[in-house]
């Protein structure tokens, strides 16, 4: 039988639970500030271009990352059920059934609900059902929605690609000026790109010292440290939260302090994690000594702010995302992970509500295991539907794939 492993907490998680609870306090709380101090608030996409929207004073709140919440707390298998119920398929997103319910239900959420928006943001860079959502939303609330349309790109970004987001940009820009009664400050914005910069560079930074043996951080660890780069994306407060976790992360590595202890398994994870089970499933890799040293999901936020001016940069930066690239690109980038971190293996989660990330997986995988001569294995579950994870099935097929790499 294996050996039963304790799992250090990274003393930043302190500091996670207050940045992120006076995040929804504020944002729960957004109507008392009062006038001239209110600010509008936007739910937003998580591919939406938040540094615009705090330039010109909006506050942005995330469904998907409360739908995420739902999840982590509990609540999203009866939420999903209550949007399924008011006709919603089971099909969709379960982000967005969570979020949902959450609105049908607000008595079974946390923080019983996301407070009213007065805005309704979607880029439809993560995937397409994003629209049909905030439709939705736009149609219950009878709230105003900004679409931002961002060609897929099979190959690089074009010229023509490229002044086709800047466009849409620029209109929004004029809603936004209409809707808040501030003008427009360049200078604003680029500070809100600046401050974007510094938080991503810090997260690089941290993501890249898992390249040391052991690594100091696991799977885990990344997907719960990631939310203050979604949720804080273009603040200050993302900036100081990364600093201090950097920091601590630094220290595990000088000190030779290891996420997993007896780190024997190394590998790389694809797609969203599967908050249902977050620490059930990575506990049959932890007790046989495999840590998840990298992974796709984080990353998307690791992706540097490009140069020049704001909006052009705008335009760049939330086009380029990974999921709006080619099969080829994705395969590259599991390549270049599982050598530059000296992965053993990989493991992508077959998501049931992330289709766009989830489609192409194994076409990604062949070509990955025929490049590099690593294996790479494939679990189907959801990311928030706790009914879509079958617990014999995975842990089998778990183990017969560590047996392979030679962990059990």
């Amino acid at each position: 039988m294996a050996k039963k492993r304790s799992y250090p907490i990274l003393e930043t998680t302190r500091l996670l639970e207050k940045t992120l609870t006076r995040y929804y306090l504020k944002s729960k709380y957004h109507h008392l500030w009062g006038k001239p101090l209110r600010r509008p608030l936007a739910w937003v996409t998580s591919g939406a271009p938040v540094e615009l929207l705090l330039a010109m004073g909006v506050h942005p709140v995330y469904p998907e990352q409360y739908g995420a919440l739902c999840t982590t707390r509990r609540a999203s298998g009866e939420l999903c059920q209550a949007a399924e119920a008011a006709g919603f398929s089971q099909d969709l997103c379960s982000y967005a059934r969570s979020h949902l319910g959450s609105i049908l239900q607000p008595e079974k959420a946390p923080l019983k609900g996301l407070p009213r928006p007065d805005l309704l943001v979607c880029c439809n860079n993560i995937c397409g059902t994003v629209l049909k959502w905030y439709e939705a939303l736009s149609r219950h609330f009878q709230a105003p929605l900004l679409f931002l349309d961002t060609p897929f790109l099979p190959g690089e970004l074009t010229p023509p690609a490229h002044e086709y987001v800047q466009e849409q940009l620029r209109e929004m820009i004029s809603f936004l000026k209409q809707l808040t009664g501030r003008r427009f400050d360049p200078e604003e914005l680029r500070r809100r790109l600046q401050l974007s910069d510094q938080a991503v560079g810090l997260w690089k930074e941290i993501r890249e010292l898992c390249r040391n043996r052991p690594s100091p951080l696991n799977g885990t660890d990344l997907f719960i440290h990631m939310a203050p780069i979604v949720v804080l994306r273009g603040t200050q407060g993302a900036v100081d939260y990364y600093l201090h976790l950097r920091d601590e992360v630094r220290q595990r590595v000088q000190n030779g302090k290891a996420a997993v202890e007896g780190e024997k398994i190394r590998l790389v994870w694809d797609n969203i994690a599967i908050w249902t089970r977050l620490f059930g499933f990575f506990k049959t890799f932890t007790d046989h000594q495999a840590c998840f040293v990298t992974d796709t999901y984080t990353g998307g936020w690791a992706m540097d702010i490009a140069p020049g001016d704001p909006v052009e940069s705008l335009a760049s930066t939330y086009t380029e995302v990974f999921l709006n690239r080619s099969p080829e690109y994705r395969a590259r980038q599991i390549i270049e992970l599982i050598r530059d971190y000296s992965a053993d293996g990989f493991v992508m989660h077959s998501n049931r509500s992330c289709k766009p990330y989830s489609h192409v997986q194994e076409v990604i995988r062949r070509r990955v295991t025929r490049e590099t001569g690593v294996p790479g294995l494939i679990v189907e579950a959801d990311m928030a539907d706790p009914r879509a994870y079958a617990d014999e099935p995975i842990r089998n097929r778990v183990q017969a794939y560590l047996e392979a790499l030679g962990g059990i």
